[in-house]
């Protein structure tokens, strides 16, 4: 079991017998779970990474920028038109 200090920027290093048990890498990525006090670490396989971030692949038309100011020009017109402006 190994143990690590959270930073000031709340960043922690994953000690070296996890990494070699894990197979961590740079560059792989993790997954954070919680269950009631307990925080589980699991590094997210390449297959599951590309499943989830390529699931939204073709569903938007445009770039990111484009899209996330059409959704705040819509979020802006149904809170005035709710009342909530």
């Amino acid at each position: 079991m190994g143990m690590s200090i959270v930073t000031r920027n709340y960043q922690v290093t994953i000690p070296k017998d996890v990494r070699e048990t894990t197979g961590i890498k740079v560059g792989d990525k993790v997954v954070f779970s919680i269950e009631g006090d307990k925080v589980e670490v699991r590094k997210l396989s390449k297959e599951t990474a590309e499943k989830a971030f390529g699931s939204w692949k073709g569903s938007i038309k445009g770039s990111s920028v484009d899209y996330v100011r059409k959704m705040r020009k819509e979020w802006n017109k149904r809170e005035k038109r709710l009342g909530l402006r």
